[in-house]
């Protein structure tokens, strides 16, 4: 196994084929054992209990995780912070689904005929592949572990190679609350060494990924040739929608959040502003004002709510992404540069571009990075098909002191995620998941669980009587 370099934190194995083979026969062991007993069968009570361990002990190492993160990723510290608040709330979440899944067991189907009995078992998929993003290092790694082992999978979870730490940092809690050897597997590497092994095996019986749509194509094409389920959370180029009713700062304040939140790297970031022609012009001033006012540091410094993106390669792309806009007749209204009081890192300033047309690339391609682009619209009808014309559907959000228009809104944005009078809150009580070429399959909430879980029927003939179909060779 070889190595690769993690900036500011040592180094990390670059596994291989062979290591995704032990992983995955760790795992495959791990979900028999003793019949299943210890883990795939055993109750979802017994299954909880390290569910909330995990929990308790994320929160125990809560300033250490939150630390590790922003050095690995560039977030800002007040971010991963409330990050580990997440990952040990979900993992909480998903010990309360476990034990309820107990309950629903041999749920009974109503069936016509009296002489049956019908009823449905939830029963663990399998071993799966949980393959995961850099934006949010632990806390979409849990989005699919924890309801994973809730529902008595194995896993074996391939992170980012760019940012790894904290989730091998979940392998070492793991171990320490005693989770059965090989119910969760950590694997580290790149893509092509270590995921693509993982989302090709034959005795991997689901794989769960979240990433660009390019890869997430790939690895449908991959899963297709053992006809394994998926589910895929995939890029994004979300829609925020500003009426001419609305406060101006407080929507401001808003339209910032969802797109610079995560130093502008996240899947859901409503990036596309549709704003009314009639307040075009001075919400864009209120924009650039309160953009310029955006902390933007090293990214454990107090008070930081801008940092570094995630690696010199994100830099460049998201450079290029503005210096394209630019040569297509786009205005940079603000950003667009480096910061002038950081000369080293990979610090990009909060950047708003106007004067965007539909056929742009900045308008329609994903960017992953701090930047908003901007274009107006006259009326209701003009809003819903600018934000409809994508190929993307992950999100959307529309602000407006009108109800009844949000709701109609919401109504005919295509994409699974809408925000109304706000943007990105997250619960994992709330399903999660898009449209289009953002993907299918839903995470998080019931729908989670889902993910994980068979559904199998048992019917039983619960008649004295013979069936009769067929004349019994006694009577002839």
């Amino acid at each position: 196994m070889a190595w690769l370099p993690c900036p500011c934190l040592g180094d990390i194995p670059a596994a291989t084929a062979e290591d995704v083979e032990l992983a995955v026969e760790a795992a495959r062991k791990a979900f028999t054992r003793n019949n299943g007993r210890d883990w795939s069968r055993a109750s979802g009570a017994y299954r909880a209990k390290y569910l909330r361990a995990i929990a308790s002990k994320i929160m125990e190492r809560k300033s250490e995780l939150s630390k590790l993160e922003a050095l690995d990723s560039g977030k800002p510290l007040d971010e991963t912070a409330w990050d580990m608040d997440d990952v040990a709330g979900c993992f909480e979440y998903y010990a309360d689904l476990a034990e309820a899944l107990d309950g629903k067991q041999k749920a009974p189907i109503c069936v016509p005929l009296e002489t049956f009995k019908s009823h449905v078992l939830k029963e663990p998929l399998g071993v799966v592949g949980l393959i995961t993003p850099w934006n949010y290092p632990l806390l979409m790694a849990t989005w699919k572990v924890a309801p994973a082992l809730a529902a008595g999978c194995t896993a074996i979870l391939k992170p980012s190679e760019l940012a790894s730490v904290t989730c091998l940092e979940l392998g070492e809690v793991c171990r320490e609350v005693g989770l059965p050897p090989g119910v969760l597997n950590i694997v580290t590497g790149l893509g092509p060494e270590a995921g693509a092994p993982l989302a090709s095996h034959p005795h991997v019986d689901k794989i769960a990924f979240t990433g660009s749509t390019a890869t997430g194509s790939t690895i449908m094409s991959a899963a297709a040739q053992s006809v394994k389920p998926i589910s895929l959370e995939l890029g994004g180029k979300s829609p925020i929608l500003v009426f001419d009713d609305v406060e101006l700062d407080k929507a401001a304040e808003w339209t910032l959040f969802g797109c610079f939140w995560t130093n502008g790297q996240i899947c859901s970031a409503t990036s596309r502003l549709l704003v009314h022609e009639n307040i075009a012009k001075e919400f864009q001033e209120k924009l650039a004002s309160w953009a310029k006012n955006i902390k933007v540091s090293d990214p454990l410094e107090e008070g930081c709510r801008l940092g570094p993106v995630v690696s010199e390669g994100q830099y460049v792309k998201v450079m290029n992404f503005i210096s394209k806009a630019k040569s297509e007749g786009a205005t940079i209204l603000c950003g667009g540069t480096r910061p002038q009081h950081l000369k080293k890192g990979f610090y990009i300033e909060p950047t708003i571009i106007t004067d965007v047309d539909t056929s742009m690339q900045i308008w329609r391609e994903e960017v992953f990075g701090p930047v908003l682009c901007v274009k107006t619209f006259r009326t209701e009808e003009d809003a819903i098909e600018l934000a409809n014309d994508s190929r993307y559907g992950l999100g959307g959000a529309v602000l407006s002191k009108d109800l009844e228009r949000c709701e109609r809104v919401s109504k005919a944005l295509q994409a699974g995620i809408v925000w109304v009078n706000c943007s990105q809150p997250c619960f994992c009580q709330a399903p999660w998941g898009g449209t289009k070429r953002s993907g299918f399959g839903r995470e998080l909430g019931e729908w989670g669980l889902d993910n994980y879980l068979s559904v199998k029927q048992v019917t039983e003939y619960i008649s004295s009587d013979p069936w009769g179909w067929y004349q019994s060779p006694s009577k002839l």
